[in-house]
């Protein structure tokens, strides 16, 4: 025998007539499975299960009641009039089954109390099954039950049918549910969320509202953990005082006598300039001065015979003097073109092929002398991460050369000012005073660590994209 199904499950009318009454209810049973499947409310599984389980049997009321609700929903009523005495009538009814027939089954009307076996004839036809309602999952309060009503007695094919279709929409049920459990205590509510809320069983509620809130009260802790506030840098390792060694006269520097990180002693000859324009002015000078004399000593000897020539002397006196003072000048000018050493340690410059013969000014800062144990921290903190430091902050220095073991330092001061770097961005300069001495030699680089105060993780993880979101809002 062959059937046509339609997408649905169910089969196709024009096959009704070649399947048989046990098949056809199988395949209903099987079509309102698939939609309790995919029902996105509680409404829908309420409208399923009133009215289109006339599908699996016919009947002609049912009511659903709610554990936590009473009755629910009504065939054929769109809304149930809560305060209706049909509707007091049914729910007492319900709850009388429900708490004195443990399993699925026919109602006796007969062994009903009379307050509510009186009544029957004017509100329901004399057959009615009551369908319990439970939960899949071992433990749970039951959801409720089903209430059919019909003027022919069920058989037992058709109570079969409606307890399978049972189980399969409490699952439903359950499944639309259990979602509530993991939502936030600051969540915002939908209608169907208060829906499944309000019928939930109370020990439920308090649970789910416990496990809410103890979420929130454990995040809340976590972001409340006390951290330090850091702040990452480019750092390199300098000399704390070297002596800077300028210019000492206008010229061309000649040759370098030491090489760049070449240890020095005091008064070790560094550098030496061209003495050639030097010692030109210099011959010039003197010999200047050797004529300035020989015309005094002319003039002189005119003066013994001739009074008028007396007058001169003063003014060639003065021309003399101002002529020695000159060749003395140039003389200690030519004494200063060899660069000698101001003090022990390592000398610090660039590439000294750059240096020769290159004319300098006086006062042009040529290199620097370092002491080998004199040596600190610079860093440029950027301007987005200039934050408040405490006196004395610790420092860490992790170079490129060796990240593994940092050096350690304390802040010694940060510049008010932010100076432009050489890519263009602004900074604020950071030097930081060792704690120990370091074999590290001077010039290397790497990222410097600055500890800042003590904040919450939340802060410590909000800041910068909230100081970004300001940024950007801040029009």
């Amino acid at each position: 025998m062959n059937a046509t199904l339609t997408p649905s499950g169910t089969a196709s009318p024009a096959a009704h007539a070649d399947l048989s009454e046990p098949l056809l209810s199988l395949l209903d049973l099987m079509d309102l499975a698939t939609r309790a499947r995919a029902a996105t409310s509680l409404a829908q599984l309420r409208f399923l299960l009133v009215n289109d389980s006339h599908a699996l049997t016919p009947y002609r009321q049912s009511a659903l009641w709610l554990t936590q609700g009473g009755v629910s929903a009504l065939s054929g009523v769109v809304q149930v009039e809560a305060n209706a005495p049909y509707v007091h009538w049914l729910d007492a009814l319900i709850r009388h089954c429900h708490a004195h027939m443990p399993d699925s089954g026919p109602v006796d009307v007969q062994s009903l109390p009379e307050p509510l076996a009186k009544p029957w004839s004017d509100w329901l036809p004399a057959h009615a099954h009551f369908l319990r309602l439970e939960r899949s999952h071992a433990g749970d309060t039951p959801i409720g039950a089903l209430l059919l009503a019909r003027d022919t007695p069920w058989t037992a094919r058709e109570m079969r049918l409606l307890d399978e279709w049972s189980d399969t929409w409490s699952h439903a049920w359950a499944c639309l549910r259990r979602p509530t459990s993991w939502r936030w205590p600051w969540g915002r509510d939908t209608g169907a969320q208060r829906e499944v809320d309000s019928l939930t069983d109370p020990a439920t509620t308090r649970r789910t509202r416990w496990m809410r809130w103890g979420w929130a009260a454990a995040l809340a802790a976590v972001m409340a953990v006390p951290v330090r506030l850091t702040v990452l840098a480019p750092g390199e390792l300098v000399p704390a005082r070297p002596e800077v060694v300028r210019a000492p006269l206008e010229g061309v520097v000649a040759q370098f006598h030491v090489q760049p990180n070449q240890r020095v002693q005091k008064g070790q000859p560094l550098l030496a300039f061209d003495p050639a324009l030097i010692g030109n002015r210099l011959d010039v000078a003197r010999q200047a001065l050797a004529t300035a004399e020989a015309e005094y000593r002319q003039v002189g000897q005119q003066a013994l015979a001739d009074a008028k020539s007396k007058t001169l002397l003063a003014g060639l006196v003065g021309r003399i003097e101002e002529k020695r003072a000159e060749a003395r000048y140039l003389e200690d000018q030519l004494t200063r073109a060899q660069v000698l050493a101001p003090r022990d340690g390592v000398v610090l410059f660039d590439d000294p092929t750059e240096w020769i013969g290159r004319p300098v000014m006086v006062g042009e800062r040529i290199l620097r002398v370092a002491a080998l144990d004199d040596v600190e921290i610079e860093a440029w903190v950027s301007v987005a991460d200039a934050i408040p430091l405490p006196s004395d902050a610790d420092v860490s220095l992790h170079l490129n050369a060796n990240p593994l073991a940092p050096v350690q330092a304390r802040v010694r001061y940060l510049a008010h000012d932010a100076v432009e770097r050489p890519d263009g961005s602004y900074a604020y300069r950071l030097r930081a005073t060792l704690t120990e001495a370091t074999a590290h030699r001077v010039g290397l680089k790497g990222s410097v660590r600055v500890s800042g105060e003590w904040v919450p993780l939340g802060y410590w993880l909000l800041r910068r994209p909230w100081a970004s979101v300001r940024s950007f809002l801040a029009w």
